[in-house]
């Protein structure tokens, strides 16, 4: 009876689990992204909290004052400013429907080559525009419906950030009992190895952080030679924007326009330049630092390091970039240490044989 009381208890702890996990599913990403924040930033907040005297509430208070202001404030305007654009873009092609285009640029007529035939579609789609626009009404309804969606999905995303800074305060302040409570707990499940697996993901986890923030780091300043180069306005401030669009990795919205922006001026050359610059330079240096600065430290092979950034990212969206690396970080230490207590097994019973076959 013993033993069939203790299958039911485990059966109803699994069943008891497994419904708390459900319940818990819709928070999953909220959970994670507040949980790599905590972690990322603890050694601010134990420094924030030595300074306040101690007092953790009011230290991780602060600090989720600090991201919001730093995160969700920024996202928000830059929320309201891409709403302003999408109206001034519906605005402009109504305009383009009613009035035509305006005179083609001089530099359109300057490209070598294609420079005429360029001018000459230019006025073609002038002198015909309502007719193209009527033919492309059809593809703009689904490009408002996709953007509509894409809108839907911001805004739940913006939700999604609020609910992470709410829960960071909580990781903040109960930070330490958590970190108790799941030692205490992987000692129960794996016994002797729960440091080495805690210190395992905690690094893990630790070199993906400073990974993606050194690639951003370095994009950034890439992006700021580039525009100063180029001779963009303002190449300090889209350096910082190159920054905090690189952490999300669509850098491109930032160099992107500023390639338009040249040829609009008519630098073709600068425009060609910074086209490149941004393609292989600033974007293409993300395959490369990425890899090297989450393997750089631990004892993973650079290969398995790719496989779980570019393999995570497409399992998992922008999650997978941490998750990724930290799974196979863990499944490839794991192999590791059970080839490692088989290996001195396995050669012992090879020395045994190599007498009795004497």
């Amino acid at each position: 009876m013993a033993a069939h009381d203790r299958l039911l208890v485990q059966i109803l702890l699994f069943a008891l689990l497994g419904a708390c996990l459900w319940v818990l599913a819709p928070f999953w990403s909220a959970l994670f992204w507040a949980a790599v924040l905590a972690f990322a930033s603890w050694p601010v907040m134990r420094l924030l909290t030595r300074f306040l005297g101690g007092r953790l509430s009011l230290a991780a208070g602060l600090l989720t004052l600090i991201w919001t202001l730093l995160v969700a404030v920024p996202l928000v305007m830059l929320g309201f400013n891409l709403a302003d654009h999408i109206k001034d873009v519906t605005a402009l092609i109504k305009d383009f429907q009613l009035d035509g285009l305006p005179p083609a640029p001089l530099w359109l007529v300057s490209v070598p080559v294609l420079g005429e035939s360029l001018q000459s579609l230019w006025s073609t789609i002038d002198q015909q525009g309502a007719a193209f626009l009527a033919t492309l009404r059809p593809y703009l309804g689904q490009l408002g419906n996709w953007l509509l969606a894409r809108s839907a999905q911001i805004g739940g995303g913006m939700l999604e950030l609020a609910l992470s800074l709410v829960l960071l305060f909580f990781f903040y302040r109960d930070g330490p009992r958590l970190a108790v409570f799941v030692h205490s707990l992987l000692e129960r499940l794996i016994g002797e190895r729960a440091d080495h697996y805690l210190e395992l993901v905690a690094g893990t986890v630790q070199r993906v952080v400073n990974g993606v923030i050194g690639t951003a780091a370095g994009q950034a300043l890439l992006a700021w030679i580039g525009f100063s180069i180029a001779g963009i306005p303002g190449a300090w401030l889209l350096g910082i924007l190159t920054f905090g669009f690189s952490l999300i990795m669509v850098p491109p919205l930032i160099w992107g326009p500023a390639v338009l922006w040249l040829f609009w001026q008519g630098e073709v050359g600068l425009g060609i330049f910074l086209l490149i610059w941004g393609f292989f330079v600033i974007s293409g240096v993300d395959n490369i630092l990425k890899p090297y600065l989450i393997s750089r430290g631990g004892n993973l092979p650079l290969i398995v390091v790719l496989f779980g950034v570019f393999g995570g990212i497409l399992a998992f969206g922008f999650m997978g970039l941490f998750l990724g690396p930290t799974l196979l970080a863990v499944a490839y230490s794991l192999l590791s240490d059970w080839v490692a207590q088989k290996a001195p097994q396995i050669e012992a019973e090879i020395a045994e044989e190599k007498p009795m076959r004497g």
